[in-house]
């Protein structure tokens, strides 16, 4: 940086100033010049180089250039035009400080100056060294502080104005001082308004439940001296009315000795962060179809139900209900007029039922009501009646008129359990009871079905083992050619070689299976194995025939059982023609146009297709017409009987003639006497099978049975 020192004759020298602060001096007097550069480079304080204009336009030209510390100005050179001539150099750098030199007889003007910007002024008589250096440092030195005030000042307002918060300031006595547009936002005043207004007209604070003026936050934070909230669930009341929820903190403001000057209080609308709240709450509580309270809910109650009962010793009940079918309706007319049967019920059992009950929804079509004030085991009973003889009456939806029933399970405190959970697991298990016994029926609990409870967790548990230790087997049971005596067909029939219990029967596990969802595995190892098994006995030179195996409904409605079919034939080399599967009349009913489209395609492939216990289903002929079937089993429950019940034997006889007008082969199951088979064939039965022909027989037992025949 260069300092450049103008001297008489207009020649200028340039002297060197490093880093140091340059002082500007705007004097036509070079003894004056002189003067005050000396004192400036000799000052104790520190030397201030220094840069001389002669003329005021000169120095004007200085300043645009920037790197001036500050300014020393004679006032002389104003002439007549007085303190105007001073504001055009302040207007030029209002940030850089001004000291005016004059004469004594100018110390008025220099005071005008002052008042119009100038740091400080100095008179002729006090330019010594001293005086001179320190009214330069103190006018730097203020000129930098008021800067970094000002700088401080501004990033505060510029904060303030951009957050999302509402800031207000009042003063000691509680009058608005300050409001950032957030806050005017929020109150509805603007700056302008509310600046010395009382703060309770500006910041009008209510509790939201009794909407009575809640306490002022600043008057306790100025009041305590220190920071302090609003009490919860307040509100904020705008200048128009508008309410809102809000959450804040107030602190005191203090000046430099520690005393309260005022307070601010910071505070933002929570609204919808309250509302989502309340509506995370209702929704952990409240089962959003049905509104009524989820089983959380139900739990807590119950608990609550539980401990009153026990301090005045008296029982309560808990009614487990299961709609009947429901899934039919939701499946075949859509989920959203399920959902509106589910409300119609649950406000039907809410109209029927006392304030003191609760009914819960449990989940899916499952219900559970809490009977908080009963006298005896009579009450839950009466209770359960009412609800069947309601449910009874039809649903009106959307132009549908809708029948639903249901299933009654119920519990009693304390002979049936002493907490929450176990009640509900009672009641379960009681509906789950009456639904075998019938449905649209109730049932108490009774001791009985925790053991049939536990034997059904331990079969579960022991089935999920069975696949990885490859405890499963087949036996084999003929079919039999009731005319010529020859074996015509096989039937696969799983066992479960269970590690405790021995030899377990498809009877005892298949429905539990299918209950935890591994039917749908065991169906293909079944499949599987019985065509593996097929394919090796006729590599060994025996008796090619079909081979039959059982197919769930489960396992029927997977999307992808004709590949899977497809798959175990490809794997196994068996052909198609070998392979008959057997399903019931109930899964081929439960959707036709599909059940249908599969039997096709599986018909084509050259697999055969036998109904199963026909007669026990729900048919028609002008369904059957519709499958391509090739085997119709009558089921062992009318076979069992012919020659002693007329009515089976009736039944019997009507089947199989059915049976043959459509063309199917008919099978007559559980062929046990002889008297059994001379019915059946005078009847024109074609085939047989039961305990008369074989019992079912390991691979090894059947395999001689094929070689040597019956």
């Amino acid at each position: 940086m260069l300092r450049e020192d103008r001297q008489s004759g207009g020649e200028s020298q340039v002297i060197p100033i490093g880093e140091q602060e340059t002082i500007l001096l705007i004097d036509s007097d070079q003894h004056s010049s002189d003067q005050i550069r000396t004192a400036l480079l000799e000052s104790s304080i520190g030397s201030f180089p220094m840069e001389w204009a002669t003329q005021l336009s000169e120095g004007l030209i200085r300043l645009g250039k920037r790197g001036i510390a500050a300014v020393l100005f004679d006032l002389s050179l104003c002439g007549g035009s007085g303190i105007k001539t001073f504001d055009k150099l302040f207007s030029i750098a209002p940030e850089i400080p001004i000291v005016v030199l004059g004469k004594a007889a100018d110390e008025a003007l220099a005071i005008e100056a002052v008042k119009h910007g100038a740091q400080d002024y100095l008179l002729s008589s006090h330019h010594d060294i001293y005086s001179l250096a320190r009214t330069l440092r103190k006018a730097i030195d203020r000129a930098a502080f008021a800067v970094a005030q000002h700088m401080e000042r501004e990033m505060a307002v510029v904060t303030l104005n951009s957050i999302g918060d509402a800031v207000l300031c009042t003063d000691v006595a509680g009058r608005v001082t300050y409001q950032n547009p957030s806050a005017e936002t929020m109150t509805g005043w603007t700056r302008e308004e509310a600046t010395s207004r009382p703060l309770t007209e500006v910041l009008r604070i209510a509790d939201g439940s009794t909407r009575r003026t809640a306490p002022n936050p600043l008057e306790r934070a100025i009041q305590e001296n220190r920071t302090v909230g609003l009490t919860p669930n307040c509100i904020l009341i705008r200048r128009d009315g508008t309410e809102f929820a809000i959450e804040d903190s107030a602190a005191p403001i203090h000046d430099r000795a520690g005393c309260v000057i005022g307070a601010v209080i910071v505070f933002h609308d929570v609204s919808v962060a309250r509302a989502m709240s309340i509506q995370m709450t209702y929704s952990a509580h409240y089962d959003l179809v049905t509104e009524l309270p989820n089983r959380l809910l139900l739990r807590d109650r119950t608990s609550q139900s539980i401990a009153a009962a026990s301090r005045h010793n008296r029982p309560i009940a808990i009614l487990f209900l299961d709609l009947d079918h429901f899934k039919h309706i939701n499946d075949s007319l859509g989920h959203a007029i399920g959902d509106r049967l589910l409300r119609s019920v649950s406000k039907r059992l809410v109209a029927l039922l006392r304030a003191s009950d609760t009914v819960s929804r449990e989940g899916g079509d499952e219900f559970v009501i809490l009977l908080s004030d009963i006298s005896d085991r009579a009450d839950a009973a009466t209770s359960a009646q009412r609800i069947l003889i309601a449910l009874n009456e039809p649903h009106h939806i959307e132009g549908l008129t809708l029948y639903i029933n249901g299933t009654l399970g119920i519990s009693i405190y304390p002979e049936d359990g002493k907490d929450a959970e176990t009640l509900i697991q009672c009641a379960d298990m009681a509906m789950y009871q009456a639904k075998e016994d019938g449905r649209n029926r109730f049932q108490f609990f009774k001791q009985e079905l925790n053991l049939k409870a536990a034997e059904r967790q331990s079969i579960e548990s022991g089935l999920h083992l069975a696949l990885e230790r490859d405890e499963f087997l087949l036996n084999y049971q003929p079919k039999v050619n009731l005319n010529t005596n020859r074996i015509t067909g096989i039937e696969a029939l799983i066992r479960w070689q269970h590690p405790v219990f021995g030899v377990v029967y498809p009877e005892r596990f298949i429905s539990v299976a299918e209950e935890c969802g591994l039917i749908v595995r065991i169906g293909h190892w079944v499949m599987r194995e019985a065509c593996r098994q097929a394919r090796a006995w006729q590599n060994a030179g025996l008796l090619a025939i079909p081979i039959a195996v059982n197919v769930s409904a489960v396992e029927f409605k997977e999307k992808a059982f004709v590949k899977c079919v497809q798959s175990i034939l490809s794997d196994t080399d068996l052909e198609p023609r070998f392979l008959e599967l057997e399903l019931t009349e109930g899964v081929l009913m439960k959707d036709v146009e599909s059940a249908a489209s599969k039997l096709r395609e599986l018909k084509e492939m050259g697999i055969r297709i036998a109904v199963d216990d026909f007669g026990m289903g729900y048919s028609s002929l002008s369904y059957l017409r519709k499958f391509p079937i090739d085997v119709l089993k009558i089921d062992r429950s009318f076979v069992n009987q012919i020659t002693t019940l007329q009515d089976d034997a009736i039944l019997a006889s009507a089947i199989i003639a059915m049976g043959r007008s459509l063309k199917h082969c008919v099978v007559a199951e559980g062929v046990e006497t002889q008297q059994q088979k001379i019915f059946l064939q005078a009847h024109h039965c074609l085939e047989g099978q039961g305990y008369l022909f074989s019992k079912p027989l390991g691979a090894t037992e059947f395999a001689h049975l094929l070689q040597n025949g019956l």
